[in-house]
Order: C-alpha cells, then sequence, then structure tokens
C-alpha cells in the first residue's frame, strides 16, 4: 500500500512540474494605452442598449463565438477592423491572414490600441486582449502566428466591425 502512495504522489509532483512550463509558455506583452485613446466607461444598462446581446455577451462578458461563425474570418478587402463596443480602429487588414482556426486573426495590431491580461478560464494561462478604449473583450493571443511578429492575435467577429477603405 505505501508504494501505490508512493507512486501516486511521485505522479502528482510530475504534474505540477509542468504548471511553470504551462504559466511561461504564453506571450507576455507589456501593451500600454495610447496618449490618444480616451478611455471611454459606460453603465451596464448603456451598453445593453448599444450593443446586440450576442456582441454584449462576447464584449462585456468575455464570451467566445463558435469557430467558423463570423463572415470577417472571409474577409479580404483592404480596410480597418474596428471594436464593435467603441468603433476604435486595433486592426489593418494588411496584418490579416487565414489562421485555419476559424476566427479572424492578424499577426499585428494598431499599437496603443489594445491591452492585454492574463487569463485562467481554462485553467491553462493564456493571454486575453481587450480594447484599450471601452475595455471590451476581443481574443486571445498565441505564439504561432506567421512572421515577422510570430503572433496569432485571434479575434471573435462578433467584437469587429470591419470598414473597407474607400477604394475597396
Amino acid at each position: 500500500m505505501q508504494r501505490r502512495r508512493f507512486l501516486g504522489w511521485l505522479g502528482a509532483a510530475g504534474a505540477l512540474g509542468t504548471v511553470p512550463s504551462l504559466v511561461l509558455a504564453r506571450p507576455k506583452l507589456s501593451l500600454e494605452r495610447g496618449a490618444d485613446v480616451e478611455p471611454l466607461t459606460l453603465t451596464d444598462a448603456e451598453w445593453r442598449e448599444r450593443l446586440s446581446p450576442e456582441r454584449y455577451r462576447i464584449l462585456r462578458e468575455n464570451g467566445t463565438e463558435p469557430a467558423g461563425s463570423s463572415p470577417l474570418d472571409k474577409e479580404t478587402r483592404a480596410g480597418e477592423y474596428r471594436c464593435a463596443g467603441c468603433d476604435l480602429p486595433l486592426f489593418s487588414s494588411r496584418t490579416k491572414y487565414d489562421s485555419g482556426t476559424g476566427w479572424p486573426s492578424f499577426y499585428d495590431h494598431i499599437q496603443g490600441h489594445l491591452l492585454t491580461e492574463l487569463d485562467f478560464v481554462l485553467l491553462i494561462p493564456r493571454t486575453e486582449y481587450h480594447c484599450a478604449r471601452c475595455g471590451g473583450h476581443q481574443g486571445h493571443v498565441f505564439e504561432d502566428g506567421p512572421a515577422p511578429t510570430g503572433l496569432r492575435w485571434c479575434n471573435n467577429g462578433l467584437a469587429l466591425r470591419f470598414v473597407p477603405d474607400a477604394t475597396s
């Protein structure tokens, strides 16, 4: 019986040993709000009036839409991707690529327009990002993107609004 207990403790210790590597295996970005970005603060009632129920769930309650459900994943025109909550430009179409995940993905963002925080929702730490103006949840950033950044900013389509260039 002591041998089983010892092997159980050994297995638990091994599992705990993987925790530091999981914590360290996420992008650590130190993003700051741009000087030109004025924070927008609304009441919960004002957000509910401004947003559809689906957008409210994603932007204000950190929800996620099903993969492949957003038409923005297949959008290829030139333009800007803006926060659906406050219209702050977050991404340029020049940095969008097809990641094969079913969500709009970008390898870079507009500096000063996104902020990050640690997310433990799935018990594995991930880097979550939000709009720097309204705090609306956008998605998560991963280190499996293309050059030049190596990052994949994986965004909920409902958290974005696409504005095509005038020439598109």
